[in-house]
C-alpha cells in the first residue's frame, strides 16, 4: 500500500511543507548565486529516473556558468563559485529538487539519481531493479557511504533499498541523513 500510493502522498506534503519552510532561504540563495556572477541560480542536469526515464533534475547552481556536466564525486576537480563552496557544504545546493519531488520526477528517499554518463552505476543499478522505484533526495546509499564507493556498491544499496521500500525504512533514512549530514563536508 505504501508503494503504490503512501509513497507519492508523503513526497508530496514533505516536498510542500520543506518548500514553504525554505523558501525564504532558497530565495536568498537565489539572489547570492546571482549577484556573485551574473548568471543563472538554477542548474538543470539531464538525469536517469524511474524505469530509466531521463529527467531535468534541479541544482542551485555551484560552478561557474557552462561547466561540464559531471557526476559530484569529479567535482572537486572543478572549481567552485564563493557562493558554490558554502551551499555544497550545507547541501543548500539540492533544495530545488524538492520540486522534482513535487512533480513526481523524484522522491525524499531513493537511489540518488545518476548521469547517463554513469553507465556502470545504471547498467548495475538496473539489473538490482533499483529503478523500479523513483530516485531520492537520500538514500540508502547515502548513509551508508564512503569515500571511494565504488559504482557497483552503491547500485548494490540502491537495489537492496528498491526491493525492502517501506514508510519504517524511509522514515529510518531520512532521519540517519541529518547524521550523514553532520559529518565533516567535503572541501572543495
Amino acid at each position: 500500500m505504501y508503494k503504490a500510493f503512501g509513497k507519492r502522498i508523503f513526497d508530496i506534503a514533505a516536498s510542500l511543507t520543506a518548500l514553504m519552510v525554505f523558501s525564504p532561504v532558497m530565495l536568498l540563495v537565489a539572489v547570492a548565486i546571482a549577484l556573485g556572477d551574473g548568471g543563472p541560480a538554477l542548474f538543470r542536469q539531464q538525469r536517469i529516473g524511474r524505469k530509466q526515464t531521463p529527467f531535468s533534475l534541479l541544482k542551485f547552481r555551484s560552478m561557474p556558468v557552462n561547466t561540464a556536466h559531471i557526476p559530484s564525486d569529479q567535482a572537486a576537480a572543478v572549481r567552485v563559485t564563493p557562493v558554490g563552496r558554502l551551499i555544497r557544504r550545507t547541501n543548500m545546493d539540492e533544495l530545488p529538487q524538492l520540486i522534482n519531488i513535487l512533480r513526481g520526477e523524484m522522491s525524499v528517499v531513493g537511489p540518488r539519481p545518476a548521469l547517463a554518463t554513469q553507465v556502470e552505476l545504471v547498467e548495475t543499478r538496473a539489473a538490482l531493479g533499483a529503478y523500479d522505484c523513483s530516485p531520492g533526495l537520500t538514500g540508502l546509499a547515502q548513509i551508508n557511504s564512503f569515500d571511494g564507493m565504488l559504482a557497483a556498491q552503491k547500485a548494490e544499496w540502491d537495489g537492496k533499498y528498491a526491493r525492502s521500500l517501506s514508510f519504517g525504512q524511509d522514515i529510518k533514512i531520512i532521519l540517519l541523513t541529518f547524521r550523514y549530514l553532520l559529518k565533516p563536508p567535503p572541501v572543495y
